[in-house]
């Protein structure tokens, strides 16, 4: 009797501890063009659209409503085509020349609750590779508490430092070094 119960026991502990295999992949946001979007309404009010080439890519609305303004994202003149925000050397201060296009990703977020972001962490090669991640780490935490102050969702922002793994450059000089020190801000679709 007593052995049936451990084996219950051990066979319940192997089932809460198993995962569930996703059923989907998250879409990037940034890969989607704009140009592909197209939407129709239908009888109920309801806009809905989808990207074409049968990629299986759609979304929906509200009729009249602007929330899920899905072009804006790669429309040149807004600031949320702006996606990389740069930081002096050993600081994760937002410069305020950031804070604008900062407060429209924000309200963006805000706007349009089943949308999430990454928010990529980066150094440049100077520092121990500790200290380059834990920089990277703590410059995309603040751009994310500044997001949350300005109206976004915790469950729309996920946090991760490449440290100096990832260069958008590969230099010697300041100039190089300057384009390393950034986050970079990813749009998914879950």
């Amino acid at each position: 009797m007593i052995n049936r119960v451990l084996l219950a026991g051990a066979v319940f502990a192997l089932v809460a501890c198993s995962s569930t295999k996703q059923s989907g992949a998250d879409v990037l946001i940034d890969d989607l063009e704009s140009s592909e979007f197209s939407t129709e309404n239908d009888d109920d009010g309801v806009l809905t659209g989808g990207l074409g080439d049968g990629n299986g890519v759609s979304g929906s609305g509200i009729d009249g409503g602007d929330s899920f303004a899905l072009e804006e994202l790669n429309n040149p003149d807004s600031p949320l085509s702006e996606r990389i925000i740069y930081f002096p050397v050993d600081s994760n201060v937002i410069g305020d020349e950031y804070t604008g296009m900062v407060e429209a990703h924000a309200r963006f977020l805000a706007e349009n609750p089943d949308i999430n972001i990454i928010l990529e962490g980066h150094t440049d090669e100077r520092g121990s590779r500790e200290y380059n991640l834990a920089l990277g780490e703590r410059r995309a935490q603040s751009v994310s508490d500044f997001l949350l102050l300005q109206g976004a969702s915790s469950s729309q922002t996920e946090t991760v430092s490449y440290g100096e793994e990832r260069p958008a450059q590969s230099g010697q000089s300041e100039a190089f070094w300057g384009q390393n020190r950034r986050v970079e801000i990813l749009y998914i679709n879950n």
